[in-house]
């Protein structure tokens, strides 16, 4: 994971336990859309690939390693998503106990998804 994702390079001990404003979690929830979607792109870009490599009879193992590829691809964008889930809850929540419930939440889809 970068770091670019994270919304204040504050530790979460030195933040404050305040909701950010509603502007800054709408930018921060726009950007990562933005980027989850050409995660998303590219790996449409990768399957349309190997729908041409099994179209022109390439060998099973080239195709198998795209195939990995656009796999761990697909890995990668879902904890993308679920990242921003949790620092969203992280950054939004109101009280300690909303933190702790939202995370959980979070927790839950990691559980029943990864």
């Amino acid at each position: 994971m970068t770091a670019s994702f994270i919304p204040s390079p504050l530790p979460l001990a030195a933040r404050p336990l305040v909701s950010a404003g509603a502007s800054a979690r709408a930018h921060f929830r726009t950007e990562h859309q933005r980027e989850v979607i050409n995660r998303l792109k590219r790996i449409e870009g990768q399957v349309r690939g190997l729908i041409e490599m099994v179209d022109s009879g390439r060998p099973c193992e080239d195709i198998a390693q795209q195939m990995s590829a656009a796999r761990k691809a697909m890995d990668k964008a879902f904890y993308r998503m679920m990242a921003c889930s949790v620092m969203e809850a992280v950054s939004a929540s109101p009280s300690e106990v909303d933190t702790f419930r939202e995370v959980e939440r979070s927790t839950r889809i990691l559980e029943k998804y990864a």
